[in-house]
């Protein structure tokens, strides 16, 4: 019993971090018309306000000028800036341009991504289950290429750029809030740069368009710490394996949303090539279930040796 209890310690948080991921169209749409790049922009400035009075409070805010010192966690920071900014980026463009759905997709597919790097660059093994995971998730991806390539390339965008910087960051010896304002701190210039040309030169809607406008502006600062946060706090507290399952509750949401509150088309193609990935879906996690119980019936029969 201590045993699953400690396994469910950050499952609230997990819940809530991939609920609040899940459910991020609803308020990006309200943002519609607006740059994504502007909508970006803003969600760095405001983050970082956030994140250094959390790391204020915390007193953490040394954590934050050491990494940001060291050349080598920068040289990191910077790589997983350009990442995050251009998944950002994409993310934002797609739901304010009627492709919630190929962001699910783009998510359904990055733990797949995920398993195809740990091969590439950390030599890890695939067993038989995840090849034919992989091989069903590429057949769903060709299947729905070869009638929308117009929007394919969301979604593969999305889960190549997430899994890259989720390698990224598991390489940089940094911890998740520090480094998170790492990488908000090397976007800022560039993001009041370009909040300070928009004001001035951009015609479209933007910050001060409405009060309503700008409030939703400045709340993408929590909207983006916040299940950051949530996701931290559950990674340090359970196994990956669980939490690897707990992250398909997002893009779930989102498919909901795409389909049945924004009507957006759902052809053959995206019906053979969602049930192509979630087929692989459920190999990824029957599969990690499998290894999971491998790994606690070893540990119950090879116990550590007393000191």
């Amino acid at each position: 019993m201590s045993g699953e209890s400690e396994r469910l310690k950050g499952l609230p948080e997990a819940i809530g971090a991939y609920t609040i991921w899940g459910f991020m169209p609803l308020f990006f749409k309200q943002l519609q018309g607006i740059s994504p790049v502007e909508i970006v922009a803003h969600r760095v400035v405001w983050s970082v306000l956030l994140i250094t009075v959390i790391l204020w409070a915390s007193r953490r805010l040394g954590e934050f000028t050491s990494a940001l010192a060291d050349p080598r966690i920068r040289r990191y920071m910077i790589a997983s800036t350009s990442l995050i900014a251009a998944n950002w980026l994409i993310y934002i463009w797609a739901i304010t341009n009627e492709h919630i759905l190929a962001g699910s997709l783009g998510y359904y597919i990055n733990p797949l991504i995920n398993v195809a790097l740990g091969v590439v660059f950390f030599r890890e093994r695939m067993n038989r289950t995840q090849m034919v995971a992989i091989v069903l998730a590429a057949a769903g991806v060709l299947v729905l290429a070869s009638e929308s390539l117009a929007s394919i390339w969301i979604s593969l965008s999305l889960a190549a750029s997430f899994g890259l910087y989720g390698m990224v960051r598991k390489m940089a010896p940094v911890g998740s809030l520090p480094g998170l304002a790492c990488e908000t701190s090397l976007m800022l210039p560039f993001a009041l740069g370009y909040v300070l040309w928009a004001g001035v030169y951009d015609p479209t809607p933007g910050f001060g368009y409405s009060t309503l406008t700008d409030a939703y502006l400045i709340a993408g600062g929590a909207i983006t710490t916040i299940p950051l946060l949530l996701f931290a706090s559950a990674a340090r507290k359970m196994p990956l394996s669980t939490l690897g399952f707990i992250q398909f509750i997002g893009p779930t949401i989102q498919f909901v949303l795409g389909v049945f509150v924004y009507d957006e088309p759902f052809t053959r193609a995206h019906a053979i090539c969602f049930a192509l990935i979630w087929a692989a879906v459920a190999l990824f996690c029957v599969d990690g279930i499998r290894r999971s119980r491998e790994a606690r019936l070893a540990t119950v029969d090879d116990p550590a040796p007393a000191s």
